[in-house]
């Protein structure tokens, strides 16, 4: 018998048996991979500030970037391409130590950023442009498909079956999608198609219900879906797309405008054989505070809908020397703590404690997202000024993003006692009613908010 208890055995899953869907999926030597995480990520400020979003920190020890070049790898893709720009030095160092020590070494993993070049521009100014203005590195490398990813989603994606249903359809365009509501439509690229899962029409982002009318999809698909949806009538687009060398080739060849969802796809499904393919699993954008927030929390669940800890799918990040964690006469309940944390008699609860979070004793958190420390003291700028990164004693905190490299002073408050969806302070902010206090900050002692 086990003795392992039922909700940690749905988590623990050990590496199944070769299945037979696996054995006849297509190999994915011919498929060149670009992932694009060069976004700014203005909806995401305060915490893209001085960090790119796909750089930004994820259920506690991983980074945003790490999502898809996982499944990529899990995938066994070959080549893989990550197109970076903004505040990118930092991603760039996460990327090398990360994969050279998994074994992903540059012959596998290569990093491209924006470069002069003889007659072109400098900085990408979309996401078709970044992967036109790399055309020439990625046709060093002989390959019949392009996969293009986006560096800030979540998910667990096996993209061999992308990959199938081109070979199958012969399609020049594969495009993943997954139902979603018509208030959903005004956020996403829209599909329609066929009872053959060949797109015959797509809008991006939508913005009057009358532009989607008609668009739904054929009842037979529904069955695709292990669950029902009886709200989600319409097909989103996940921006996950497998092109054709040669179609995507010469779609850019021919047509200068600067993003796929907005100018490419339409194009390419107007004039082209083009399928989608369904995705049944689950999904997310992490495009706001408030979706990084609850993709966050959700993480706390008993059977969170993204897995951490199943074998057959790791998600690959960079290892510290960091010792256990120690916790010291503390109530804790439903949190993911990470190494190198130090608590002392408090109460924390459907919370995410990053690596090197300190927090001294009297302290009661719940439903916040520490993302912890790069060093347990900051740096002194000088031998007088020195500063222990903690939480200090007897502060109360809920509903809050704390980011790196962080100091909470004693019986500081963080509870947003006045209700407030949005507010601009003095290193402190409220995003959908989400305190976020930026990295680097200082919260002085007595601090109510």
């Amino acid at each position: 018998m086990s003795c392992l208890s039922n909700p940690i055995k749905t988590l623990l899953r050990k590496a199944p048996k070769m299945r037979r869907e696996d054995s006849i999926l297509p190999d994915m030597s011919e498929v060149t991979t670009i992932i694009l995480g060069g976004g700014e990520g203005k909806r995401l400020f305060p915490l893209t500030q001085s960090c790119c979003k796909p750089n930004i920190s994820f259920g506690g020890r991983y980074r945003l970037i790490d999502v898809p070049i996982s499944s990529a790898i899990n995938s066994g893709c070959h080549k893989i391409f990550v197109i970076t720009q903004f505040l990118s030095t930092a991603l760039h160092r996460h990327i090398i130590k990360t994969y050279s020590h998994f074994g992903f070494d540059s012959s596998g993993i290569e990093i491209l950023s924006p470069e002069l070049k003889p007659g072109k521009k400098s900085w990408f100014e979309g996401t078709a442009d970044a992967v036109r203005q790399n055309l020439d590195y990625f046709l060093e490398f002989p390959t019949e498909y392009f996969l293009i990813l986006s560096g800030d989603q979540l998910y667990s994606m096996d993209f061999r079956k992308i990959l199938q249903i081109a070979k199958s359809t012969n399609a020049d365009l594969v495009l993943a999608a997954q139902p979603i509501t018509k208030n959903d439509c005004q956020r996403m690229g829209v599909l329609q198609v066929n009872e053959n899962q060949m797109i015959t029409k797509f809008l991006e982002k939508p913005k009057d219900a009358s532009d989607i009318e008609g668009m739904e999809f054929p009842k037979n698909l529904k069955n695709q879906f292990s669950k029902a949806h009886p709200q989600k009538s319409h097909l989103g687009s996940l921006g996950i797309y497998l092109f054709k060398k040669e179609a995507l080739l010469k779609l850019l060849v021919n047509d200068h405008r600067e993003d796929f969802g907005m100018h490419l796809l339409p194009s390419i499904i107007a004039h082209g054989n083009s399928a989608a393919y369904l995705f049944d699993g689950y999904w997310e954008d992490i495009g706001t505070i408030e979706s990084f927030y609850t993709a966050n929390m959700k993480l706390t669940y008993q059977n969170p809908e993204f897995n951490f800890y199943d074998e057959t799918k790791p998600v690959y990040t960079s290892h510290s020397n960091l010792a256990a964690s120690k916790i010291l006469a503390s109530q804790i309940n439903n949190c993911m703590i990470c190494n190198g944390s130090l608590i002392e008699k408090s109460k924390i609860s459907h919370s995410i404690l990053g690596p090197r979070t300190v927090i001294r004793k009297g302290c009661v958190i719940k439903d916040t997202y520490i993302i912890g420390n790069d060093f347990y003291q900051r740096p002194a700028l000088t031998k007088e000024l020195t500063e222990l990164l903690d939480i200090g004693k007897n502060c109360t905190i809920t509903k809050t993003i704390i980011d790196v490299n962080v100091r909470i002073g004693e019986n500081v408050t963080l509870v947003n006692k006045d209700n407030l969806l949005h507010y601009d302070g003095e290193n402190i902010y409220i995003r959908n009613g989400v305190i976020i206090v930026p990295r680097n900050t200082t919260i002085p002692d007595g601090f109510t908010l």
